[in-house]
């Protein structure tokens, strides 16, 4: 196992220095679904969930959320974000939604933490929206899919 680059040589949880790291470009796509009854993505895809326009919500919510990271997880580093790039689909099958989100920025850390915080919001203002109506919901598989930039190189589930 590597070594736990958060802790000092005393064990002690420190944020990561970055300051000597190559700046390249770094982009991160992370997914997830939240899983609904039929009746409620119905509801949803006519547009009959009384708060609004969920998907344009979960949309904007996903990219407030993706800028705000290092608010949000104590060590993450403040990012200048060149691009997120929300993506969410209704899947009958599932019944849900599937929320992809790819972060991007050209600096000396990577994405990945935005990416995933973003699906998580997205995916939970979704839930905050439809509750009224479908309190068992569940948000599964929030996940990593693709990484690139920076010493570590590409990566890909």
């Amino acid at each position: 196992m590597r070594d736990l680059t958060h802790l000092n040589a005393d064990g002690e949880v420190h944020m990561v220095d970055v300051g000597e790291k190559a700046h390249t470009q770094r982009v991160a796509v992370a997914s997830g679904h939240i899983r609904m009854q039929a009746a409620t993505l119905e509801a949803l895809t006519q547009g009959n969930i009384g708060k609004g326009d969920v998907l344009g919500s979960a949309r904007i919510a996903a990219i407030m959320a993706a800028k705000r990271t290092a608010d949000l997880i104590p060590l993450c580093h403040p990012l200048p974000l060149s691009h997120v790039e929300v993506t969410l689909s209704l899947q009958p099958t599932l019944p849900g939604v599937h929320c992809a989100v790819q972060a991007q920025t050209r600096g000396p850390t990577g994405v990945e933490m935005e990416a995933l915080t973003a699906v998580q919001v997205g995916l939970l203002t979704i839930y905050d929206m439809a509750k009224a109506i479908d309190r068992g919901m569940s948000i599964e598989a929030v996940r990593l899919e693709h990484k690139s930039g920076g010493q570590s190189g590409e990566w890909t589930r």
